[in-house]
């Protein structure tokens, strides 16, 4: 009998390309997809002459062909980071509807079990905390980010509704806050942005008063997390994140401690309806995965803070991750 096979759509993103590597060190056949609209290639080039390992360049909002079996789907495509899906808002909006329907399809042309990144976002500025799943959230769904949003709560709707009428086997992992090596240091999220003005010795840029909370997970921990779902037995949402929570001004400090700098700390207008908490409540995940984070903020942020010492001049100061333009007319 052969290896059981993966496909790992937005294999090229940050936690996509962790998860190919998890995988193939747990002895699966993985297949990539990324159409590198945010990815990036250098996030899986360790991997490209691995035997376990193939790729595929597609937009999964366009039909998905696959041959052979396909065991497990993780459906991972998706700008993540509000610099990008504000100036993608359609083709985020299409990755999660349209390129959900795409892999509900398949998976049950191929008898696959299906798990989707959803995200805390779905529980938009909380006024329940900390978040707990049967909690059904505060969202502007026509506000700025609401194109992430509401396209997020929708792939969880649709996979429920395949899961419910069609029996297929389904995962749904909220993500929270999650960091480490191979996240884009530009990508307009708080630890890259903090790391590479810590590196560029800019000023710190706070938004708002600094009083709004994050909890940030290590990204070895997520993967578990979610690996241990997809093998679970369980098809309702599960949150995965780390429950210690931290204001963004405490977390400048704990930023400037650990780079060694002096920067000084200013403050910006906060965005339109930037979350003032986000906080996991994680006690499903420790009861019916046995999973709870193990590497500590301290940790977990030095050797995210090696990662990014060592980009080169050029992605330190790349004030753009790349051109859209391409996309929009789509």
């Amino acid at each position: 009998m052969g290896l059981k096979t993966v496909l790992i759509t937005g294999a090229a993103g940050f936690l996509g390309s962790h998860l190919c590597d998890k995988f193939i060190k747990e002895g699966y056949q993985v297949i990539g997809m990324d159409n590198y609209i945010t990815g990036d290639k250098k996030n899986l080039a360790h991997l490209q002459e691995h035997a376990n390992f193939s790729f595929i360049e597609h937009d999964i909002t366009e039909f998905i062909e696959i041959e052979g079996s396909v065991d497990y789907i993780l459906h991972f495509a998706s700008p993540a980071s509000p610099i990008d899906y504000l100036k993608i808002p359609i083709q985020t909006l299409k990755v999660g509807s349209l390129g959900t329907h795409n892999l509900l399809g398949l998976a049950k042309a191929k008898g696959s079990r299906l798990l989707i990144a959803s995200t805390s976002e779905v529980y938009g500025d909380p006024l329940v905390h900390p978040q707990t799943e049967d909690y059904y959230g505060n969202v502007n769904t026509i506000g700025p980010r609401g194109v992430y949003d509401e396209a997020k709560r929708f792939q969880e709707s649709i996979t429920m509704a395949y899961h419910r009428f069609h029996g297929i086997e389904t995962r749904i992992v909220r993500i929270f806050n999650t960091y480490g090596p191979r996240m884009r240091l530009n990508d307009g999220r708080v630890i890259p942005a903090f790391m590479g003005q810590a590196l560029r010795g800019e000023d710190l840029t706070i938004f708002g008063k600094g009083l709004q909370t994050r909890s940030f997970c290590y990204v070895d921990d997520q993967v578990e997390g979610i690996y241990r779902l997809l093998l679970s037995d369980y098809s309702y949402p599960v949150n995965i994140g780390n429950p210690h929570e931290i204001t963004i001004k405490d977390f400048a400090e704990e930023i400037i401690k650990l780079t060694g700098t002096n920067q000084k700390v200013i403050y910006k207008d906060l965005p339109v309806d930037d979350p003032m908490q986000r906080q996991p409540d994680i006690s499903l995940a420790k009861k019916i995965l046995n999973w709870e984070p193990k590497v500590g903020r301290a940790e977990g942020m030095r050797i995210t803070f090696d990662y990014f010492k060592n980009l080169s001049d050029d992605e330190l100061y790349k004030s753009e991750h790349k051109d859209f333009s391409g996309y929009n007319n789509k």
